[in-house]
């Protein structure tokens, strides 16, 4: 009887043991978000999330993934093969337009990553005829060329903030852009294709302006921070299915970036951030070149000596001034587009601006993380303009019609 008891009371056991494997449910992995990055000294952010930890500290399974272009990063964002990247500010409103990819497409911009620190650089055949900062002496520097060869000068994207600096200072030096070549070419390409004289200028993110300084292949005509103070540049832009579906790990990445980018603000971290750079699975660029520029030494070239940036370097918090996307900046790039003729009518500068960044996210993970808002829609100047009003972009194009 005690057998039978005891058996009883085993088969029941078992019984029990198993309903609750049955019911037991192993914890579902985090879905892994893949980040593209381009090989610039600015897609540090998500660089130093990664080496640091920050985004398992936040809850998510980030791969970070090196791409050859910008074209490349679009197409990905869009068909959804990457979450997000390191990205143009500019580029999704040059996509959304069509005049860097198809009418209407969307890529969100979540966030900004940096302020400041790209550059114009030029061939060694403008030594003598214009340094540093010389923008007066520059349409007189083209002509000079001209006489000798086709000058042709490069950037990264159709719409993309290089391409907006260079036709900037165009516009301020008083090139005429008809009168000049422009192409497009990979940031990690410019130097060799300068050595092999494919150009004769270009505006690029470092470190390839102090690269092309430091094997004597070109000078650094100007900083894009001479040009505009603390100007937007790259941004966290990500996948429109993405940011509607998965907002809460978007803002987990956010976050993690918000941390990343606090701590390369501290100066005295930026050597470790180099030496991450430096490796050939993120920049792949000589470590003294990264560091130099990052700490806002700059050597010039063509013999001008080593310039200083001593409060607008390269920057990626500052206080929280960087990382608040800015419809009034966006709707700066589509009035730029019109300025130089790449849009032949006026765009819906709000509605874009309004479709295309995502203030509302960010404005929640900035209260979650104590980051201060900065103010939006307000006008601005920049160092080679009139003040821009985002609230009257017709008289801002009316101003600088030439």
């Amino acid at each position: 009887m005690n057998r039978i008891i005891k058996h009883t009371i085993l088969f029941i056991g078992l019984v029990v043991l198993f309903s609750g494997v049955s019911s037991f449910k192993l914890p579902t992995p985090a879905r892994k978000i893949r980040l593209g990055f381009i090989p610039l000294t600015d897609c540090a952010p998500l660089v130093a999330a990664k080496e640091l930890g920050l985004f398992a500290k936040y809850g998510v399974d980030v791969e970070l993934s090196k791409e050859a272009s910008w074209a490349n990063v679009r197409d990905k964002i869009l068909n959804g093969e990457l979450d997000g990247a390191h990205c143009l500010f500019s580029m999704p409103f040059s996509v959304y337009t069509g005049i860097g990819g198809k009418a209407g497409a969307e890529m969100k911009i979540a966030m900004v990553l940096n302020n400041n620190g790209q550059a114009i650089t030029l061939s060694k055949d403008f030594c003598g005829l214009t340094g540093f900062r010389e923008v007066n002496k520059a349409a007189a520097a083209v002509k000079n060329v001209q006489g000798r060869k086709e000058v042709t000068f490069a950037m990264t994207f159709p719409g993309g903030t290089h391409d907006i600096w260079l036709r900037y200072w165009m516009a301020a030096a008083g090139i005429n852009q008809k009168s000049v070549g422009i192409i497009t070419i990979p940031p990690p390409q410019m130097v060799a294709n300068m050595r092999v004289d494919n150009m004769e200028g270009y505006c690029v993110g470092e470190p390839w302006n102090g690269l092309a300084a430091a094997q004597n292949i070109g000078f650094t005509h100007l900083a894009t921070q001479d040009l505009w103070k603390h100007h937007p540049e790259k941004a966290l832009v990500v996948n429109a299915n993405f940011a509607a579906t998965d907002r809460e790990d978007l803002k987990k990445v956010m976050k993690a970036v918000i941390e990343a980018c606090k701590w390369l603000d501290n100066m005295s971290n930026r050597k470790k951030a180099a030496g991450w750079l430096t490796k050939p699975n993120y920049v792949n660029a000589p470590l003294q070149v990264i560091e130099a520029r990052l700490a806002g030494s700059y050597d010039i070239g063509c013999e001008l000596g080593v310039q200083k940036y001593r409060d607008d370097y390269m920057t990626f918090y500052n206080n929280g001034v960087v990382n608040t996307p800015h419809k009034s900046h966006g709707i700066w790039f589509l009035a730029q587009y019109v300025r130089f003729g790449m849009l032949k009518t006026d765009p819906d500068y709000k509605g874009i601006a309004e479709k295309l960044i995502l203030d509302d996210v960010f404005s929640e993970v900035a209260k979650e993380m104590s980051v201060p808002v900065q103010p939006d829609m307000q006008a601005f100047k920049t160092n080679y303009d009139i003040s821009f009003d985002p609230n009257n972009v017709g008289a801002y194009l009316k101003a600088t019609k030439r």
